[in-house]
């Protein structure tokens, strides 16, 4: 596969069971990602990479790409697809924060987990890692807020995707309270998946969604350190 070709068609990446299968997140994440300024002086890190193609996109551009999963399913995924598209992508294992402390980057993606789930407990392993984030969708939104100005480079930005049942105007202002410009830059309304479809008397009860809804809002919030 040609790095123009992992560009264009993130979906025919290998993705082992397991991993994160590229959707309709990633690929509003993937449209934001072509408006940002990439090259060989540039340094990106990928929160969650999954099978990699984000972080393969911006590799494809010469950037010097970092990108990292707890999932070590997703670690094997991304390495063995940046061997096939014969791009140079640093592939870590671990947290998000310990794995990137003491660096900074011109460019933080994140796809995190948002979806809503009746156990307060993330899961440690399994599909539903790439997914689950808590009661209210936002326990791993919340850390990459919370870290996001020492991530960040003078002038680096972060773009970062989540529903909106997790509360996009929530984000932005957390995110304007550690000193970062914030805003929503891009929205998509998508079908609901199998997950929300299981969980519909659940989400009901707290409020998440109304009665007989079945499609939910994607954002992206772009946010940029001074």
């Amino acid at each position: 596969m040609t790095a123009s070709s992992a560009r264009s068609r993130p979906e025919r990446l290998v993705t082992l069971p397991g991993v994160y299968r590229p959707q309709a997140d990633t690929r509003l994440l993937a449209d934001a990602l072509r408006h940002e300024r990439l090259g060989p002086e540039k340094h990106v890190v990928e929160i969650g990479t999954g099978t990699g193609a984000l972080a393969l996109r911006a590799a494809a551009t010469g950037a010097h790409v970092t990108a990292i999963d707890v999932s070590l399913q997703a670690v094997v995924a991304a390495r063995i697809n940046a061997l096939r598209c014969g791009l140079t992508l640093r592939v870590l294992h671990g947290d998000f924060a310990a794995r990137t402390r003491g660096r900074r980057f011109d460019l933080v993606l994140a796809n995190p987990p948002y979806v809503p789930s009746p156990r307060a407990r993330l899961p440690s392993h399994g599909a539903a890692r790439a997914w689950d984030a808590g009661p209210d969708g936002r326990e791993l939104i919340d850390r990459i807020c919370t870290r996001a100005p020492a991530l960040l480079s003078p002038g680096g930005v972060l773009l970062l995707v989540h529903s909106e049942m997790n509360g996009a105007a929530t984000t932005v202002q957390r995110l304007r309270r550690v000193g970062l410009q914030a805003r929503v830059t891009r929205r998509a309304v998508i079908p609901w998946g199998p997950v929300l479809h299981s969980r519909r008397a659940w989400l009901e009860s707290e409020g998440l969604a109304g009665g007989g809804e079945d499609r939910e809002e994607l954002v992206i919030i772009r946010a940029q350190r001074s």
